[in-house]
């Protein structure tokens, strides 16, 4: 079983080269390596490597800054999708993509379910969605995991930034009713190998395509989990000082 991971320098793609390694034989592109913006380029890649699978663990995801680079965010996490989704497609290669919580508007008042109607209320969760919708439409054969509030060492993360900014600042300000589900980049990680032997050991037809909400159990809010990460990094000896935590109300 050949594996062409792409984007394998993120903090997922990280995890990922070591999760997959044991099940196949595995072809990692980082994403100085395979530029996916490069469209041509990227068809090119998928057809000579000639997977079995291809995982997607590129995508644009600064939330925030989406909103005013539309154009780089609809290109990473749709555009490239779609141009991965066709090149799968012709090779008879299966997909893995990685989507989002930010698909949904939040007003649910019980944990979303993978048959919920999607209402993305940004950018970057609009752009997620529209990649989503190439892959069902074009690719017969994919697997797309959506997460939540994903947390490693490595790359940036909600977890990284606060312990950063611990020592830098005084106070901050956090959301107090957002919720959501931290999850570990090794957890994703595992998961998808897990999935992807048993594709492969079954050889499996598209039948086992489809839509799966893959995470952490439990819930927190963006602020519960800041002072968890500050109290626990300084418990650890990692921060010395911790800023104050206002809670903030998202509308």
């Amino acid at each position: 079983m050949k594996i062409l991971l792409l984007g394998s320098n993120g903090q997922l793609g990280w995890e990922l080269q070591r999760a997959l390694a044991s099940i196949g034989q595995l072809v990692a592109y980082s994403r100085e390596e395979c530029n996916v913006e490069d469209f041509e380029t990227l068809r090119k890649l998928i057809e000579q490597v000639s997977p079995d699978i291809v995982v997607n663990a590129t995508a644009y995801t600064a939330v925030d800054k989406a909103e005013n680079d539309v154009d780089k965010a609809y290109l990473v996490n749709a555009e490239a999708v779609k141009v991965m989704a066709e090149a799968c497609e012709q090779e008879g290669a299966w997909l893995v993509h990685y989507s989002t919580d930010y698909v949904f508007d939040g007003l649910k008042k019980s944990p979303y379910t993978e048959s919920d109607i999607p209402n993305p209320l940004n950018i970057y969760g609009q752009s997620k969605l529209m990649g989503e919708e190439y892959i069902r439409k074009i690719c017969s054969k994919h697997i797309i995991f959506r997460t939540s509030w994903v947390f490693s060492t490595r790359g940036r993360n909600f977890l990284k930034s606060i312990i950063n900014k611990a020592s830098e600042v005084d106070t901050l300000q956090i959301i107090d009713n957002q919720y959501g589900n931290p999850t570990s980049a090794e957890l994703l990680a595992d998961v998808t190998a897990n999935v992807l032997n048993k594709l492969g050991v079954r050889n499996c037809d598209s039948t086992f395509s489809g839509l799966y909400h893959l995470c952490c159990d439990g819930y927190t809010s963006w602020y519960a989990y800041a002072h968890y990460l500050l109290h626990r990094s300084q418990e650890l000896g990692i921060t010395r000082t911790l800023p104050s935590l206002i809670p903030v109300t998202w509308q």
